[in-house]
């Protein structure tokens, strides 16, 4: 079973991309993020003709996550239970008998914001919910846009992001946090990686993609039952070089 992640900024822009992608690339499932679509405009019967099923929770220029699949997604989730939120940045849903997560989580903004305070409550109760799902679901992908980079050298110049947004102490416990419910991070299973191959997202502003300027804040997080079978996970970094591309690419995790 391969699990793929994209942050797609806008899919209403990038549907082509995702239909091309998901041509080369026939995988069983697709967490996307921010297609910043509401529901009645999300492109189904597009990704239908490519064979793909839609689950999909989306609002106007901002947010939404959808499950793209080969099969019918079952047992739909589209809100983090709990947490009273307008803002679409959970979709949940059971693909081919594994509980596939997709996650948009907060950016937070700066420090001292209130954002980075909801950013902090919503790591906290998507935990907590984690935990739950984890006691009733034995094979767990959560996928996304964390907006975290766990390490320093998950950033191009660890000196210059230490302690900012995305690189915080308190962002990397909340992160650290989900994982010790019993996630493993796939990308760390395979590090031996150079170049461009590092990172998932590069800044449009300031030569992001042409300096290699990048981050890593898309993961797969998977639990142990998938974690032992997970035999590559890798960023398809071509997809930033297109025309019109989104910030990020795509995650692929392949798991046998």
């Amino acid at each position: 079973m391969q699990v793929a992640t994209w942050n797609v900024n806008s899919l209403n822009i990038r549907l082509d991309h995702v239909l091309a992608w998901l041509e080369n690339n026939p995988i069983d499932a697709l967490a996307l993020q921010e297609t910043k679509l509401p529901d009645e405009r999300f492109p189904s019967d597009a990704l239908a003709e490519a064979g793909y099923y839609a689950a999909f929770a989306g609002q106007k220029t901002y947010n939404g996550v959808a499950l793209l699949a080969k099969t019918p997604p079952v047992d739909i989730v589209t809100a983090l239970p709990g947490f009273e939120d307008d803002q679409k940045r959970v979709l949940a849903a059971t693909i081919n008998g594994a509980r596939v997560i997709s996650v948009y989580c907060p950016n937070g903004s700066a420090l001292d914001s209130p954002k980075f305070t909801y950013k902090l409550d919503w790591f906290a109760h998507l935990r907590d919910w984690l935990v739950d799902e984890l006691s009733r679901h034995e094979k767990l992908v959560v996928t996304g846009d964390f907006n975290v980079a766990p390490r320093p050298e998950d950033t191009y110049d660890p000196d210059k992001w230490d302690g900012r947004i995305l690189c915080s102490p308190d962002e990397r416990a909340a992160l650290n946090a989900l994982i010790d419910t019993g996630l493993t991070d796939c990308w760390r299973l395979f590090d031996d990686r150079e170049g461009r191959h590092r990172f998932t997202w590069w800044d449009y502003r300031g030569g992001g993609w042409p300096q290699n300027n990048g981050l890593r804040i898309d993961h797969v997080l998977a639990s142990t039952a998938l974690a032992e079978c997970c035999r590559d996970c890798r960023a398809d970094v071509g997809e930033r070089g297109r025309k019109r591309p989104s910030d990020h690419v795509p995650v692929i995790a392949q798991f046998e």
